[in-house]
């Protein structure tokens, strides 16, 4: 089915495919899952919510299947949106991959999930690319501590679990001392962390910006609580709209590009020598951003997917 917009004062129509979308989420009710399912059934489109965690995928015999609830989904979907958050994305990878083996498009390529869920990965691949991140450092010696504060530059060091999201696993360690107590105590734990340089300038503040494709279809600037150096909305932060300069949005598209999430959530902070890169998100929230932007992220990421489904 075709849907057709006339513009007043135009003589031409935009027109687009009605979908079966299918939104891999743990919830319905999750803001921005309920947003997309919103708009998109505002524009005509059917939409289903599958919970990952309740799918099960059966392979053999040279074909597969992903069953939800006693049935096989693959052959209900036209395009999938992955909204798969850490604690569940090794199975949530699993299936994103039968979609696309199967040759459904998906928002975000399940390798582009696999990597963006670590951080370590993330800055790994993306310094490849000569995109300019915070001095980081990772190790799993407890041998070598005082060595590795030394060369992130010293104290006041940033200590992040590898895999985290929200501001979760994220301390501020104001002294040599308490930085080393707190690595040695990580490693005691196996737990995978990494180090990073605290950047004084960028005074608690990021700036999230939403992709979709080749275009920033939000950005705000994100403000920490007086008492928090962590600038997540979820820790009680704030937010207010931002102007990315031109360096800037080639660091968040040239991300996207190279991790291939066409819809993602990037992260910067301001640092005396440039804007630099502290993270990408593969199901970015955006409840944050519609209230603080007054843009209509979920229109936007709904658009795009029909663009792009046209396009096949």
């Amino acid at each position: 089915m075709l849907f057709c917009f006339y513009l007043k004062n135009h003589k031409f129509a935009i027109q687009y495919k009605t979908m079966k979308i299918t939104i891999l989420s743990l919830s319905e009710n999750i803001y921005s899952t309920n947003r997309l399912i919103e708009e998109a059934e505002s524009r005509g489109h059917q939409v289903t919510v599958v919970n990952h965690t309740k799918c099960s995928i059966l392979v053999g015999n040279g074909s597969s299947k992903v069953i939800f609830e006693g049935e096989n989904i693959l052959n209900n979907a036209d395009v999938i949106i992955p909204r798969i958050g850490y604690s569940v994305f090794k199975h949530g990878v699993a299936v994103v991959k039968e979609f696309e083996n199967n040759g459904i498009y998906t928002t975000a390529s399940s390798m582009g999930i696999r990597i963006s869920q670590n951080k370590v990965t993330t800055l790994q691949k993306l310094a490849r690319k000569d995109i300019a991140i915070p001095k980081t450092m990772f190790s799993i010696n407890p041998d070598t501590i005082d060595e590795q504060i030394e060369y992130i530059g010293g104290a006041p060091i940033i200590i992040k679990l590898q895999e985290g999201t929200h501001g979760l696993g994220v301390i501020l360690a104001e002294s040599n001392k308490s930085a080393k107590s707190i690595i040695d105590t990580f490693i005691s734990m196996d737990t995978s962390i990494m180090l990073q340089e605290f950047v004084k300038e960028s005074n608690g503040e990021d700036i999230r910006a939403i992709v979709t494709g080749d275009t920033i279809v939000a950005c705000m600037k994100r403000i920490g609580s007086k008492d928090d150096f962590r600038s997540n909305i979820h820790r009680g932060g704030s937010g207010q709209r931002v102007q990315l300069t031109h360096k800037e949005e080639e660091i968040v598209l040239r991300a996207s590009k190279y991790l291939d999430l066409p819809v993602c959530g990037v992260d910067l902070i301001r640092s005396k020598r440039g804007s630099l890169l502290i993270e990408v998100n593969s199901t970015p929230g955006f409840q944050g951003m519609e209230y603080y932007t007054n843009v209509n992220v979920a229109e936007k990421i709904i658009k795009f997917i029909e663009k792009e489904y046209v396009s096949k």
